[in-house]
């Protein structure tokens, strides 16, 4: 593939002078799309013909794209350009952006693009669509520090930092404070790696007072970048992250704690399951009452019933003093395995089968009857198949066994996965396999005695 930036201009050859080609208002001239146009009826007004052209150029290019084939797309594109020409003036509005959008994905992904390439076709898409400078140059900025470029990222958004066009509009100024937020991880990184040296040099050393020094005023540029957006209504995680690392480090607990609590609980902010994982994580730190982690879990909880932190948040309602908790910690574990990814999580059965068991034994019966009521009528062929009982045997027997266990007590002996596991001959287990049977005979909810 020669140079994206450098085909997109290049002239007309002698031997394309020689063959059929669609020609742009200016005399480019695109021989790759002729064969397929020539279907188009030749009649009616030029404007027609054209936004034929550019729709079946830009349907040739979608193809391409989604089969990936890039160097047939990049054929394509260069023909598509003409679209920057059309004489509809709101098509004409729009084209810089779509062509932008086809050709990043294209030289993004082709093995012969360069980021010498992209770097030169960024810089004339920001002139050509005056009005995307700021978003080309994010995406810009973005694909350089896929790269690993990052002081020539950094160059990028300090550009388009500064830049203005017309009157400020709302748009821009949330690309603003987002091209200002990047701009802040870029610091944050400076900073990580200038805390990294700090934490190898002896705190009495001279060089210790220059470095610390050096990371303060990072942090300083970083938490004006940061900050700004964070106050923004959307999903900044990673900018969150890192604005609350630097405050943890320079010890403002009351500063962190606050952009957390605002993050988890503003109701001007979307949902977001991390936001209350980073403020669980930082309560953590710093040892917080078990009541404050509950409420925070909890809330988690309702977004993300299969949460890995669902776990950590039963053994914290299993040793609440509150009845509640209890029965909310049998909830919880319910929960966790309503999901197929969770299926084999054998963490989540041993649990269930210690819990299901010391329930009954705690005359709760009727706690357990209303976790298995809505689920009776699918759990038994989503977890306690013959089938299921043959592959966990075969690939994890604890975690088989932890399984039978819950299928005996919930469906009682009858049940296929128990009769399969329970006559399994394993000398390693036949204690476990004992103890099995006989919790199952005296605790089953399908005995009559309970």
């Amino acid at each position: 593939m020669s140079d994206f930036s450098e085909e997109l201009i290049r002239p007309t050859t002698e031997d394309e002078q020689g063959e059929p080609c669609v020609r742009s208002g200016s005399g480019m001239c695109f021989p790759w799309l002729q064969k397929h146009i020539e279907s188009i009826a030749s009649g009616g007004k030029q404007e027609k013909d054209f936004a034929q052209t550019t729709s079946a150029c830009l349907n040739f290019i979608q193809e391409a794209l989604l089969k990936h084939q890039w160097q047939r797309a990049a054929e394509y594109m260069h023909s598509y350009l003409q679209v920057l020409e059309d004489t509809d003036s709101n098509k004409r509005q729009g084209a810089p952006e779509i062509v932008w959008r086809l050709g990043s994905e294209i030289l993004y992904y082709h093995p012969k693009s360069s980021v010498e390439t992209f770097n030169t076709f960024a810089d004339r898409m920001k002139n050509i669509g005056i009005t995307n400078y700021l978003k080309i140059s994010l995406q810009h900025a973005l694909y350089l520090l896929h790269h690993g470029l990052l002081e020539d990222a950094n160059r990028i958004l300090t550009q388009a930092e500064t830049w203005r066009y017309g009157e400020k509009s709302s748009s821009q100024e949330v690309l603003v404070n987002l091209i200002q937020a990047y701009k802040g991880l870029l610091q944050y990184y400076s900073w990580y790696k200038k805390k990294m040296e700090l934490s190898k040099l002896d705190k009495d050393d001279y060089a210790y007072n220059t470095a610390s020094q050096n990371m303060l005023n990072h942090s300083w540029k970083t938490s004006i970048n940061l900050c700004t957006l964070i106050q923004i209504p959307g999903v900044w995680d990673p900018f969150v992250k890192s604005y609350i690392e630097m405050l943890e480090f320079y010890g403002d607990q009351d500063g962190a704690r606050e952009v957390l609590n605002n993050y988890a609980y503003d109701e001007k902010f979307p949902s977001n399951p991390n936001a209350h994982v980073y403020l669980y994580n930082f309560l953590k730190r710093e040892k917080a009452p078990r009541e404050k982690l509950i409420s925070v879990l909890k809330i988690l909880y309702q977004i993300v019933p299969s949460h890995k932190l669902m776990l950590e948040f039963h053994r914290l309602l299993r040793k609440s003093d509150k009845e509640e908790h209890h029965k909310l910690g049998l909830e919880v574990l319910f929960g966790i395995l309503d999901f197929a990814g969770c299926t084999k999580n054998i963490t989540a059965w041993k649990y269930l089968a210690k819990y299901l068991k010391q329930t009954l034994m705690g005359s709760h019966l009727a706690w357990v009857q209303e976790e298995w009521n809505s689920r009776k009528s699918w759990w038994p062929s989503f977890h306690f198949s013959y089938f299921w009982a043959k592959s966990n045997w075969k690939d994890d027997k604890t975690l088989a066994c932890e399984k039978a266990l819950v299928a005996g007590l919930l469906l009682g002996k009858g049940c296929k996965y128990f009769r399969y596991i329970s006559k399994q001959d394993h000398q390693a287990l036949k204690k476990k396999m004992k103890q099995m049977k006989k919790s199952v005979k005296k605790y089953s909810i399908v005995n009559s005695g309970l």
